[in-house]
């Protein structure tokens, strides 16, 4: 390509240049000259991943979106992958930028068991050692721990804290695993201690009045996350159906009964994961009836739960359904209780309800019906301010006319990347498309993307400037003319 005599590495070096000096268009550039040589988009991710990792003593939100857009490249158009490659390298560029590098710390000289590892790290983490926290991670790497293993070690010290960090602590490391599921998990100890500095730093919502009164929801965490690790060794094991039921109970108003609801439905044979994909719908829930006569700044709230709540459901989906009993215990079901509680306290954001769209005799009926039509009504939509009921109408209809729900992925993927986004919005889509992925394109499934329509609706448009940015190198790599009119 461009007469190199090795494009592959040529566009390697100029991607590792803009990274290094914050420099968007050879960012650019570069992605689209690697994707052109022939690498494939994990290669790229792989190779700005590792650069993330290096360059900067922890992980920050710019590796969460590299990860997120990765999740959802299989529904996007060539053009749209190469934005998402494009957005996820800037931001970590832009993270890195006159950061210090990571400080490399060495394994333990000797290999002890998992069971004692755990207990380390969670000691570790709660005095806030950051170093010797980090050196007993890397120790269970080097032992060669499953990620499963890694997963249950790592979550069982951030649920000693509450919601720690406002949810995000938790999101961060369950990205850092998804990313290796991506890059290859080869790099493990390349990825994993960049987690456990905010870990260690990240402040518990026991250190936040709110979460102490009218009620004290602390001691009522704590109380039933003693009992929950056994409720779930002595349930019985079954095929459990009731996921939408339990998320009903969830969105209560009292907090003893949500608990005693997620222990009634423990009984009755919900392993972990199953609560976990209810908590997520019901935090959903949440967003899709945010009533609009709230601040702005509290679609963040809801937001926060329900991502969090999604990262708690893939969780306890990678650390497995394995026998629990009293002597290993997996900490991390606690994350269902902090969650639970984290959705009652933003039960305000209900009262009252937004209406649903088909609900209260709205028939759907001045819409668009055609999938074309209806894509161009929604990203016409994302071009104008609040007009967050017409795309939620707008995303209702076409699952209810049995469009591919594939097409309206990359629909809301395509509005996302053509914005400047903010953190939050990639988190919000690609937390959606993976809860949607569980329910399908039924009614739960309809109301979580329903959820992600209005998230996005709310931040529409901005100033599309890294959108331009992309287009000039787009052109630049097909040696077009940047001063004629498009």
């Amino acid at each position: 390509m461009f007469g190199y005599a090795d494009p592959v590495e040529h566009w390697r070096e100029r991607l590792d240049a803009g990274l290094g000096h914050n420099l968007s268009l050879v960012v650019a550039k570069a992605v689209h000259g690697q994707l052109a040589a022939g690498l494939t988009p994990s290669d790229v991710v792989r190779q700005t991943a590792l650069f993330g990792t290096h360059n900067r003593d922890g992980w920050d939100s710019g590796m969460t979106i590299l990860t997120a857009l990765c999740q959802l490249l299989p529904f996007l158009s060539e053009q749209d992958r190469h934005l998402a490659l494009f957005h996820g390298a800037r931001r970590i560029a832009a993270d890195c930028d006159g950061e210090a590098a990571r400080r490399e710390r060495a394994p333990l000289a000797t290999r002890p068991d998992l069971t004692t590892l755990k207990r380390w790290l969670r000691r570790w983490v709660a005095v806030r050692h950051r170093d010797a926290a980090e050196r007993t991670v890397v120790t269970a790497i080097a032992a060669g721990a499953s990620p499963a293993a890694l997963a249950d070690l790592l979550f069982a010290a951030e649920t000693d804290r509450i919601y720690a960090g406002g949810g995000h602590s938790l999101d961060f490391i369950n990205k850092a695993f998804e990313c290796l599921d991506i890059i290859g998990w080869q790099h493990a100890a390349d990825v994993l201690p960049s987690v456990v500095g905010q870990m260690a730093t990240a402040r518990g919502a026991d250190e936040r009045t709110a979460w102490r009164q009218p009620v004290d929801l602390i001691a009522l965490c704590h109380q039933a996350g003693l009992e929950l690790p056994r409720l779930f060794a002595a349930r019985r094991a079954c095929g459990w159906p009731d996921h939408a039921l339990l998320a009903q109970s969830l969105l209560a108003d009292d907090p003893v009964a949500i608990i005693d609801a997620i222990a009634a439905a423990v009984h009755d044979g919900a392993t972990p994961a199953d609560v976990g994909r209810s908590l997520a719908y019901a935090a959903a829930l949440r967003v899709a009836r945010f009533g609009t006569a709230n601040e702005h700044s509290d679609w963040e709230t809801a937001h926060h739960v329900f991502t969090y709540s999604n990262a708690v459901h893939q969780a306890l989906k990678r650390i497995g359904n394995k026998d629990m009993n009293v002597d290993e215990s997996v900490e991390a079901v606690r994350a269902l209780l902090h969650g639970a509680m984290a959705l009652y306290l933003a039960r305000y954001l209900n009262v009252p309800p937004a209406a649903l769209p088909g609900e209260g005799g709205d028939r759907l009926d001045d819409l668009p019906v055609a999938v074309e039509e209806i894509r161009a009504a929604l990203l016409d939509t994302f071009d104008r301010q609040q007009q967050i009921d017409v795309a939620a109408r707008l995303v209702a209809l076409h699952l209810i006319l049995g469009h591919p729900p594939e097409a309206l992925i990359a629909t809301l993927a395509h509005a996302l990347l053509r914005e400047d986004a903010g953190f939050h919005a990639y988190q919000m889509l690609e937390a959606g498309v993976q809860q949607f992925r569980e329910w399908g394109a039924r009614d739960e499934g309809r109301h979580i993307l329903v959820a992600v329509a209005r998230y996005l609706a709310a931040h529409f448009p901005t100033a599309r400037a890294h959108l331009q940015t992309a287009d000039i190198a787009r052109r630049l790599m097909r040696g077009g003319e940047l001063h004629r009119e498009v």
